[in-house]
């Protein structure tokens, strides 16, 4: 087993190859036929059967005369490796209904959670804000560390595999409290360690959410500090930066810096340029990015296509050599909102996530 119990490995059911002409057809307890294969190499779709035995991917070929325990026709239906939501917030939900059905649903078998404020390190009991939320579905964390959520969640097993980023915030909480006011070295040392605690037990970096309380009162150096111990164990850094809007230049030196000073793979979630007046910058937004990598850094970012082609263009009209193409059907659904009178994104207070708190774009 791996070292990072429950870890993420993405895709893990490799497709195998075709048995060779003239061998015995594999026995399948499930035999997925006709479909268009996309096996998420980059190669082009190809029409297949997929032969499942047990809980594994046994051959990918044609199979006609293969004994089947049930047969799916997919004729005219994409088959393919289960998708990544790379942001989701399930940690809690999959203790409570382990089906994930909004999840596997949409075909997503693997999530990635932890933005700010993971599941663990967590207070021992019953916390305040948990008791309503506990009480109605009768399902508690009787763990402090990741490593015991870890063991929970094999014991639910979930219709998902699930991994998470430590985050930042909610270590700076536990230590110091939702106070704006900066570490002392004392401190500064106990969130190290529990950053470091939580990575051996499997996360998959250091994340920060620095938009909300507590992690906006995170300081650059208490972030490269963590992110340095992160880096110690191969860990990256993922972040919702402290701006994404008016103050996305200083914001994005911030990232960069603490790329380069913890040495760490860092990544920015959900790019985007906020509020109307923004819109049009995406181009010199990229470039920065660009720039930060010609440098040396390993820096990049995940955006909403929607959003970032809207903000490529600055008026909300697609075009342009396939960067906007797939996105294009979706604008005028951002054209309706705009006209029912509701205020772009990052233009008014926002709470989110389990946590709340108000996001300040100055």
């Amino acid at each position: 087993m791996s070292t990072r119990p429950v870890a993420l490995v993405a895709l893990a059911l490799a497709f195998a190859l075709a048995p060779a002409a003239g061998a015995a057809p594999p026995r399948c307890d499930l035999l997925i036929a006709g479909g268009r294969v996309v096996d998420g190499t980059g190669a082009p779709w190809f029409e297949a059967d997929v032969c499942v035995a047990g809980d594994r991917i046994a051959a990918v070929g044609r199979f006609d005369d293969a004994p089947a325990a049930r047969k799916v026709d997919a004729r005219g239906l994409v088959v393919a490796p289960g998708f990544i939501d790379m942001l989701g917030q399930s940690e809690y939900n999959v203790l409570v209904d382990p089906r994930a059905a909004s999840k596997i649903t949409q075909g997503i078998t693997t999530e990635i959670t932890g933005e700010g404020t993971s599941i663990a390190p967590r207070r021992a009991g019953v916390q305040p804000d948990e008791r309503e939320v506990f009480a109605r579905y009768g399902t508690s964390l009787d763990f402090t560390a990741l490593a015991g959520y870890f063991a929970a969640l094999e014991k639910a097993r979930p219709a998902i595999n699930l991994g998470t980023f430590v985050g930042a915030g909610g270590v700076r909480g536990l230590v110091i409290g939702a106070g704006d006011r900066r570490a002392t070295a004392e401190e500064l040392a106990r969130m190290e360690a529990l950053v470091a605690e939580a990575m051996r037990d499997g996360a998959l970096g250091l994340s920060t959410s620095l938009q909300y309380v507590p992690d906006r009162f995170l300081s650059t150096e208490e972030i490269v500090a963590l992110a340095k111990v992160a880096r110690r164990f191969g860990g990256t850094y993922i972040t919702h930066q402290r701006s994404e809007s008016y103050r996305i230049d200083e914001s994005l030196d911030e990232a960069f810096r603490v790329a380069r000073e913890a040495a760490i793979p860092t990544q920015v979630y959900h790019l985007k340029t906020a509020c109307r007046a923004n819109w049009g910058r995406m181009p010199a937004v990229l470039k920065r990015f660009e720039a930060a990598r010609s440098e040396g850094l390993d820096v990049s970012a995940v955006g909403l296509a929607a959003t970032i082609a809207r903000e490529l263009t600055g008026d909300g009209v697609g075009g342009g050599p396939g960067t906007l193409l797939a996105v294009i059907s979706l604008l005028p659904r951002e054209a309706e909102i705009e006209e029912a009178g509701i205020p772009a994104l990052g233009a008014r207070p926002m709470t989110g996530g389990q946590r709340g708190g108000l996001v300040e774009e100055e």
